[in-house]
Order: structure tokens, then sequence, then C-alpha cells
């Protein structure tokens, strides 16, 4: 994702034409960063809908000391966290009665997917391991380089380096996986 610095810069300084602009090049990358989480395509849709709204709101806060691409990964990333845990609460705060029988598989959201394990694994990273989960997301799923993610968190490159290691091995762990086969 390549995005003229001088867009950037403009869409910054209020110019909605080149928000608008913005906003039309980074929607794909966006998307597909929700989709790595979220693999039903209208949750991974919501995801990149509220992150594309975060990076206008926020856009002001972006500094520059990292990659446009990581930031835009960080929130892209966050948001499709953040929709799976409302729909993981919404999900549990309806009734069982509630639920078709058999479930829709044209319906069946995030909840019912394939990556619900890996979910929660992040989710128990984040409360056990908290300064792990950012780096984990950004390298594993996001496939940033090491050093765009220590330039984004500001963190020493070893530093994020061993992050990352401490991280994977705590998700193995939640996933059951053998090590060597991970």
């Amino acid at each position: 994702m390549q995005v003229d610095e001088q867009l950037i810069e403009r869409a910054r300084s209020g110019d909605a034409w080149a928000m608008e602009e913005l906003l039309t090049q980074i929607r794909p990358k966006v998307v597909s960063r929700c989709a790595r989480l979220l693999p039903h395509t209208l949750d991974a849709e919501e995801a990149a809908q509220d992150a594309l709204l975060s990076i206008a709101t926020h856009l002001k806060d972006y500094t520059g000391s990292g990659s446009f691409e990581g930031w835009v990964t960080v929130v892209a990333s966050n948001s499709a966290r953040q929709t799976y845990r409302t729909l993981k609460r919404r999900f549990a705060e309806r009734a069982v009665s509630e639920l078709p029988n058999p479930p829709d598989p044209r319906t069946t959201s995030v909840i019912a997917g394939s990556r619900i394990d890996l979910l929660d694994a992040i989710e128990a990273l984040e409360l056990a391991h908290p300064e792990t989960a950012e780096a984990f997301v950004l390298r594993d799923i996001g496939s940033m380089p090491y050093d765009e993610i220590a330039a984004l968190t500001q963190t020493p490159l070893g530093t994020v380096k061993a992050r990352i290691h401490t991280a994977r091995g705590f998700v193995r762990g939640k996933l059951g996986v053998d090590v060597d086969n991970f």
C-alpha cells in the first residue's frame, strides 16, 4: 500500500476530497487486515467500516514516527478485535432458544467461525501478557516486519522479538498446538 505523503497531509489539514481519496485508497488493505481475523465477510466489512471511521477521525493523531501502513494496520487490527469482542458479547447475551436449529451457514458469524480459538487465545494473551499482544498481532496476523513494529511501538527491536516469542509460546499453549508443528 503506497499512499502519497502529500495526500495524507492534505487529509490531515481538513481537505475533504483528500480524505475521501485517502480512505478509498486504503480501504482494500483495511478490509484485508480485518478479514485475517474475522473470516465471515460481513463481520470483516463491519470492522473495516469502524476502522475507516477511526482513521478519518484520528488521522491528526498519526505522528509519522512509523509507516502510515503500520498505523493503518494497528487501527484495522484493533477494530477487528473489538468487533469480535462485541459479537462474542452479543452471542453470550442471546438465549439459547433464539439460535436457529440448525444454524444457517450463510448467516453464521465469526462466533461459529474457524478463528474463534485464535481470537480467544489473543484475548487471553492480552490479559496475561498485555505488552506482547500488539507486537504478536502486528507480526503474525498483520505480517509486518520486525523493524516496522519496533518503530511503530517505539520499542527496541530485541524487545519486540522477545515479546513476539513470548506471545507465540503462550498462544501455542492456548491452542494446544505442539511446538514442533506450529
